[in-house]
């Protein structure tokens, strides 16, 4: 339940009517480095540890990370070849020289008390990227900025309700994601969008997602925090000149809360002036469980954050002989990587657009990649999979991975489980019971194999059935479908039933 008063709302369309919403985007990237980005510790976002939810708290530290007096900071180089590269796919130009600063806060999750970050010279600047909507219209977002820094660690709150920090008793800290390496992209205000503009929200999150896994410089797993969005959204009168006051949605973490985020924004503020009522420059949080928005704290400017440079690392200066290395390096667009699957595929304009609605491309070509069929995944990706993620309202790739998708297919196409049995065996998956090999074993859910096994159920069905195998001695062979009806009832569901076809036939001949 949430914690603050409902928000008067006034109806999106009549909101469009009244006023002209403005939208701006800081999405933060987690570098899949080996190490941190100022220190040897291992990185709990490198590239399939795992290690995000399973590391005991405070075991992925060094002395930098937890900010101990006398403990300095060295550049990750890595971090800064992936961010270079980054900069380059968002069209921007890179900084012959930039540094890194000190932003001053509160940081309860950050031992030194304040963050290692770029201000006025950022590693990437200036670009432009285009967005594709679920309607085939494209967007250029333009990008003011892309800087590096490191995330902060994670506050566990105890004693309040649902983990929030109201009413709760006290507060652990964990340092484990402390230091991990980022990448801040920022937009320039982007104007114009009107009723797309949710839509635009979570297609421009996509696309960057998109960037950054093709780049392979991040999992970009929204659900793990690999990828988180602030969403700043302001609304002005039609014919206005001047910016409304905007507010900072905080930390989104999937693509359809970042179009609902921005959609109940534009309500919320709408209505707030209408009744001659101010915005509040601010943070607000998003509740997932109730689709709304509440206060966060009045939104700090630069001046604020005390900014001054870092005085224990040097400038970055990249080379021009790495800078062409890394362009000459990069991937094709997000727009051409969908046009091609298109092709390489062979899913028709219909397909492909479902598959862009359901926003599962990214899933669906890593399940090719691990070696099921373009059909196949395609099938269990807007089939079941997109079914259980309708009825829990969340993204369906937070529900399963691709290779146990990829394991799925393979059992059923070896046979070891027919369709039933394996939406079953997903139901495990996404339960948290394990990989599709081990679901099968633990539930006892794979294919009955043996001819013998199927023969004694089959004669037993036969010989209940007497005049059912009249009709199949008759030539009516259709008529076996009764006997495979119960034949598969008595196996559970897990038989073949083209083999059980087969042998129905076989024994009915021979009796």
């Amino acid at each position: 339940m949430a914690l603050h008063p409902p928000d008067l709302l006034m109806d999106y369309g009549d909101a469009l009517e009244r006023f002209e919403p403005v939208l701006g985007f800081e999405v933060h990237v987690e570098l899949s480095t080996a190490t941190k980005m100022f220190s040897a510790a291992p990185n709990p976002a490198a590239k399939g540890s795992g290690a995000f939810d399973a590391s005991a708290p405070n075991t992925m530290v060094a002395p930098v990370d937890m900010g101990l007096p006398g403990s300095l900071p060295v550049v990750n180089e890595t971090a800064i070849r992936y961010s270079i590269s980054l900069g380059l796919a968002l069209g921007c130009s890179i900084a012959p020289s930039s540094r890194f600063a000190r932003k001053n806060y509160f940081y309860p999750d950050l031992g030194k008390n304040y963050q290692i970050s770029q201000y006025d010279e950022p590693i990437a600047f200036e670009g432009a990227v285009e967005v594709e909507l679920e309607d085939g219209t494209v967007w250029t977002v333009p990008i003011e900025r892309a800087h590096m820094e490191e995330d902060a660690g994670k506050l566990t709150h105890v004693g309040g309700a649902a983990g929030r920090i109201q009413g709760a008793d006290h507060s652990l800290v964990d340092y484990n994601r402390a230091g991990v390496p980022l990448v801040e992209i920022v937009t320039k205000p982007i104007y114009g969008a009107e009723h797309a503009a949710p839509a635009l929200a979570k297609a421009y999150v996509a696309t960057i997602r998109d960037i950054v896994r093709s780049l392979g410089i991040s999992e970009a797993r929204m659900e793990r925090g690999n990828l988180r969005c602030d969403a700043n959204v302001s609304i002005r009168p039609r014919g206005q000149q001047a910016l409304g006051t905007r507010t900072e949605t905080k930390n989104v973490n999937s693509l359809r809360s970042v179009e609902r985020a921005v959609r109940y924004e534009i309500r919320r503020q709408a209505a707030v002036l209408a009744a001659g009522g101010s915005i509040v420059q601010e943070t607000r949080h998003w509740h997932e469980d109730t689709g709304t928005t509440s206060a966060g704290r009045p939104k700090s400017d630069a001046d604020d954050y005390r900014y001054f440079p870092e005085p224990d690392l040097l400038p970055v200066e990249p080379s021009a002989a790495l800078i062409a290395e890394l362009r000459q390096a990069l991937p094709e667009s997000p727009t051409q990587f969908r046009r091609r699957l298109q092709t390489d595929y062979g899913f028709t304009d219909g397909e492909f657009r479902d598959i862009l609605n359901a926003n599962v491309l990214v899933e669906i070509e890593d399940t090719i990649t691990k070696g099921a069929s373009p059909a196949q995944a395609r099938k269990w990706w807007l089939g079941e999979i997109l079914r259980i993620a309708n009825e829990r309202d969340v993204d369906p790739g937070t529900l399963v991975s691709p290779i146990h998708v990829s394991e799925l297919i393979a059992l059923v196409e070896n046979g070891e489980l027919t369709d039933r049995l394996a939406r079953q065996v997903l139901e495990g998956v996404i339960a948290g019971e394990g990989g599709p090999e081990h679901v099968v074993q633990a539930r006892g859910l794979a294919v009955v194999s043996d001819d013998i096994a199927l023969i004694a159920a089959i004669d037993t069905a036969l010989q209940s059935q007497p005049d059912v195998l009249q009709k199949i001695r008759d030539g009516r062979v259709q008529a076996a479908g009764a006997v495979i009806g119960a034949v598969m009832k008595a196996m559970r569901g897990q038989a073949d039933a083209a083999r059980v076809r087969e042998l129905v036939l076989e024994r009915a001949a021979a009796s």
